[in-house]
């Protein structure tokens, strides 16, 4: 989905609004309907060749939930093998798109052949609905889910707000929200609250994150000419891009939901406060972290075989959610790193020692910012030349951090800033860079203002100047960064 045209903002979104609000006036399942048909219409927008994989995984997922629930009724044992067989099938499609040249690469690598890739295009959303229906084949195994009806089924999987890049939501927590559409409109509270978040989320995405994107995709461009200076922005920048471009998503996928009177779980707490690597997983992320812990940690042994393969669980955890964002060796590199940092933590927790806060804070911070410098290089070489530039004290220069600017060419935000720029004070450069970073450490949250939100004269003008401004910084094209996964 891109933000090349305000056809999502002011054409779409209206309409799919309008609709439901009539819609609802219904004690049927038109709501439902036209919530489905309107999200299939919003995945076509983006190819429309892809709503047949969309239709075949949840053909299949859903006949596979019915033969797999029989199987439970008959005997638990007898899901086993059913479970395993949906879980495999889910896992090939998945594979087939995301993983195929990965693993020629690697069979190359190792045999020494030259096999050719496919460069296959990533359907939008794959990894995300694909994660999401085996959650709930899981939980049908477990006997968790009772509700099999094949609306509410449509709705889970392609329900837009979360479809594209979460959050990851759970059956059993959508079901009751969904049986409760019928004949209801939601009260108006919610709605301004969801407008509320919705433009907070807006605001991240264009004018923060955006801007923060023209000085890390400009350092990662060129790693290999990088000094200190450059080389620490770079990787800063690139850091509070992908908080803000993510959290960003989330308000907004939050805060869309609201609009329906549908309440999603949260998917981000203010990580960059962390004092410790397992706060930071508790805060970030959050859905994706309670899916690896249900759905990866516990079925590999979780903690119940001993200090060691609880190390063993945790580490190969953290590598499966690193190969889970991408096919390459930078993720699961990144997933190693966050493994063997859990696995020290642990370590260093269960010896009863724990750093002051202040230290605990910085020594997160750095860890999480150097394993996205990792995360974020198309390539381990890439990584490898923004680490020695980070580590190149002989390349220091005052002035050079002084003079440091984002590229304003283009963008509505800098030029803004830019205004007000004096002699040493670069509103386009380091300071705008520190003030998000002030921003994620010490301002309210999202999760904060929407839990106390009581509509008002101010908040509503708080919300029409955020949704203004970010209707106005909207460039040409704006992809989320999880689009890609």
């Amino acid at each position: 989905m891109l933000f090349n045209s305000y056809t999502f903002l002011f054409v779409f979104l209206p309409l799919c609004l309008a609709g439901f609000w009539l819609a609802s006036r219904s004690a049927g399942r038109a709501a439902r309907g036209w919530l489905v048909f309107m999200s299939i219409v919003f995945y076509v927008w983006w190819e429309p060749v892809y709503l047949l994989l969309l239709a075949a995984s949840i053909a299949m997922n859903y006949t596979g939930a019915r033969v797999l629930a029989r199987a439970r009724a008959a005997s638990p044992a007898r899901s086993g093998p059913v479970l395993a067989a949906l879980v495999v099938a889910n896992l090939l499609l998945l594979g087939y798109f995301k993983y195929l040249d990965f693993g020629i690469s690697i069979v190359n690598l190792v045999a020494g052949t030259a096999m050719p890739l496919h460069h296959l295009v990533l359907p939008l959303a794959i990894s995300f609905y694909t994660l999401l229906q085996i959650a709930f084949l899981c939980d049908i195994h477990d006997g968790k889910v009772v509700d099999l009806d094949l609306g509410n089924y449509l709705l889970f999987v392609t329900f837009f707000p979360h479809m594209i890049a979460g959050p990851i939501i759970h059956h059993s927590e959508m079901m009751p929200q969904f049986r409760a559409l019928a004949g209801r409109r939601p009260p108006a509270a919610i709605v301004a609250r969801g407008t509320y978040l919705f433009s907070i989320g807006l605001f991240k995405k264009v004018c923060l994150a955006d801007t923060l994107a023209r000085a890390s995709d400009a350092g990662f461009a060129r790693a290999d000419t990088l000094d200190i200076t450059g080389g620490w922005l770079t990787a800063l920048a690139y850091t509070l891009q992908l908080y803000f471009d993510f959290s960003g998503y989330s308000d907004m996928a939050i805060g869309l939901a609201m609009m329906f009177g549908i309440v999603f779980p949260l998917n981000f707490d203010s990580p960059y406060r962390a004092c410790d690597i397992r706060d930071f997983w508790r805060r970030w992320h959050m859905t994706l972290s309670r899916f690896l812990r249900d759905y990866v940690y516990v079925t590999l042994g979780g903690n119940r075989e001993g200090a060691l393969r609880t190390y063993r669980n945790l580490f190969l955890t953290f590598v499966v959610g690193g190969i889970w964002h991408g096919a390459g060796w930078p993720f699961v590199i990144w997933g190693a790193m966050h493994g063997a940092a859990l696995c020290v933590h642990r370590a260093w927790s269960e010896r009863g020692l724990r750093l002051p806060a202040p230290l605990g804070w910085l020594a997160t911070f750095l860890f999480v910012m150097l394993a996205l410098v990792m995360f974020r290089s198309p390539t381990v070489d890439v990584a490898v030349a923004v680490y020695r530039a980070m580590l190149d004290v002989g390349s220091f220069d005052a002035g050079a951090l002084g003079a440091w600017r984002i590229d304003a060419a283009g963008s509505p935000v800098l030029g803004w800033l830019n205004l007000a720029d004096r002699p040493g004070l670069g509103g386009g450069g380091w300071p705008f860079v520190a003030a998000c970073l002030a921003l994620c450490v010490f301002g309210r949250n999202s999760n904060t203002l929407a839990r106390n939100f009581e509509p008002t004269l101010a908040r509503g003008l708080a919300c029409v100047l955020l949704f203004g401004l970010s209707v106005v910084a909207i460039e040409t094209e704006s992809r989320f960064i999880y689009f890609q996964f």
